[in-house]
């Protein structure tokens, strides 16, 4: 049987976790790695502390592993220090808010576990269920049900079975999945990731500032085609191929190259 690790960012109690854990066991060895505690917006971000790995059990009583790390910490460990071997398939989530667009790409706990796994060629799918609004975060997240996730997990878990039948898509490192929290419709979209930024996202507390809240609003309208577009302003699902592959333009850096060495010449 292949053998799935999932690592989320909510922290290893979430409901989407352990939701998608119950649709992946379908597919095979399903391994659970993740922060012990909800480490949102840490990106690729790796522990130079020391880090304990916890075995504890999910709500459904299966045994699972809780690290102080980042999610990409778990990646690290679960290859390493648990499953000794790179898995099958890395699945991330279900995310409990988007991830959109280039922002959310290089600094989304969920997809940082993705994009590690990718790095190290493991085939990597992320999956959000993208809440309208978040205003407290945990109290908030506590809230949504399994059967609000229902439709995010099954997307995930059919995902899940075309990569690991077929392998993934050329030219794709990473496919992100959004499912709108009120889809207008169940069909998937295809889109490219936007590469417009946040609004400004910080509010004043005291003399200080906080990110109090996340809402879909605060993502930059974006043209046709877009993750943000398909979920913001369409209702509908999106899903994004992500490469690795950047692309270096060597020729425009000529003149500054040919500038320094004339600088170290005349040094």
């Amino acid at each position: 049987m292949p053998t799935i690790l999932l690592i989320n960012d909510d922290g290893i109690q979430s409901i989407g976790l352990v939701t998608l854990k119950k649709k992946l066991e379908k597919l095979g060895n399903v391994v659970v790695v993740a922060p012990k505690d909800e480490r949102s917006g840490i990106g690729k971000a790796l522990t130079t502390g020391r880090i304990k790995i916890m075995e504890t059990r999910l709500s459904d009583g299966s045994k699972a592993y809780a690290t102080t790390g980042t999610p990409a910490d778990a990646f690290f460990l679960a290859v390493n220090k648990i499953l000794k071997r790179p898995p099958d398939l890395l699945v991330a989530g279900i995310n409990l808010g988007p991830n959109l667009g280039i922002d959310d790409l290089l600094n989304s706990g969920t997809l940082g576990a993705a994009l590690e796994a990718a790095i190290h060629e493991v085939p990597a799918i992320a999956v959000s269920y993208c809440m309208e609004e978040l205003t407290e975060y945990l109290t908030e997240k506590m809230r949504v049900s399994v059967e609000e996730l229902e439709l995010t997990a099954t997307i995930a878990q059919k995902s899940a079975q075309y990569v690991l039948e077929n392998g993934m898509p050329k030219g794709v490192d990473i496919i992100s999945i959004n499912v709108p929290q009120n889809a207008s419709s169940k069909k998937a979209k295809i889109t490219r990731l936007s590469h417009k930024g946040y609004s400004d996202i910080y509010t004043k507390r005291g003399e200080d500032y906080q990110i109090a809240g996340w809402a879909l609003s605060d993502y930059p309208d974006d043209e046709p085609g877009t993750d943000i577009h398909a979920v913001k302003t369409e209702k509908q699902i999106s899903i994004t191929s992500i490469s690795l592959k950047m692309f270096h333009d060597e020729k425009g850096l000529e003149k500054l190259a040919e500038t320094i060495s004339i600088l170290l010449h005349n040094a």
